[in-house]
């Protein structure tokens, strides 16, 4: 029993939040809730918490020994010998395999390319792209690109530019200031960074602040002509500005998010989404005026 506990935990159920991403292209085109659309998004979620937790399988086995020095990674299945470093690395082999053939079964080839190149981003990055600066952050950025990207690819949405845009260097975004947290973390428990995460030695928190700034303004900039993108698209020649308007509390949310990156607080961004209430209001208003002009008509 204690070996199946420490299976689900090292699944980590709670990060599959992160793969409601695959709802993103099909609810701003306006048709997810088409009934064969919001099915193969369901389904496309479900295979991608399937690859997600099989990368945790194969990360924290080949981690054990690093996570052992970490202050809060040491407790993980593995990390404290619960779950046995082999069992994990089968089990998350056998994961990824089994979602790029799900991938195949559900939108053809197309889906099946898409979580092909995130298992093999994800192996790459386990094999030692992890401990090579910006490529480590690169990979991980990608992971969250190609869950939209699966969205639109499982559903046949066509993707806009500018929606690409806004998601890539959203999750670059995102990433840093995960990167940032984790510095800050390991400083407050006086644990070296290199003896954790290579990376994270190289990474000067002036640089990691200078990233963020980059990527939210790129953000921002792009999501703005996203919005006037489909506005003109869903109503044209008819400008009601729902979709100008949701340009304000995504701003406002980004903000406050960069302010708790600032501050250190973005070592685990899947607790921000989860228990940040100011940001879920946030997103809850953002959410309601972008329905509102993708299907009131």
């Amino acid at each position: 029993m204690a070996v199946v506990g420490g299976l689900v935990r090292l699944a980590r159920p709670r990060q599959w939040i992160k793969n409601l991403l695959v709802f993103v292209a099909p609810g701003a085109a306006g048709v997810l809730l088409h009934a064969t659309v919001l099915w193969h998004a369901s389904a496309a979620f479900g295979i991608f918490c399937l690859a997600a937790s099989g990368t945790y399988y194969l990360n924290d086995a080949l981690d054990a020994e690093a996570d052992r020095r970490h202050p809060t990674k040491r407790t993980r299945p593995v990390a404290v010998g619960i779950v046995p470093v082999p069992l994990a690395l089968a089990l998350g082999v056998v994961m990824l395999v089994a979602s790029v053939g799900l991938g195949a079964w559900l939108a053809g080839w197309h889906l099946s390319a898409v979580m092909g190149a995130y298992v093999a981003v994800q192996l790459a990055y386990s094999a030692g792209l992890k401990n090579e600066p910006i490529l480590d952050l690169a990979c991980v950025s990608a992971g969250f690109i190609l869950r939209a990207v699966a969205g639109g690819v499982a559903t046949s949405v066509p993707l806009s530019n500018w929606f690409l845009i806004v998601v890539s260097f959203g999750s670059l975004l995102v990433v840093t200031g995960k990167r940032s947290g984790e510095k800050q973390l390991l400083s407050e428990s006086d644990t070296d960074h290199a003896s954790v995460r290579q990376t994270l030695g190289l990474y000067t928190p002036s640089f990691l602040r200078s990233v963020r700034t980059l990527s939210a303004a790129v953000t921002v900039s792009a999501y703005c002509l996203w919005a006037f993108e489909r506005a003109s698209e869903v109503h044209p020649g008819h400008d009601p500005i729902w979709f100008q308007l949701t340009i304000i509390p995504f701003v406002i949310a980004l903000l406050h998010v960069l302010r708790l990156l600032d501050s250190g607080a973005g070592a685990a961004p899947e607790e921000l989404a989860l228990r940040d209430h100011r940001l879920q209001i946030y997103g809850v208003c953002w959410v309601a005026l972008f329905a509102i002009g993708a299907y009131a008509g």
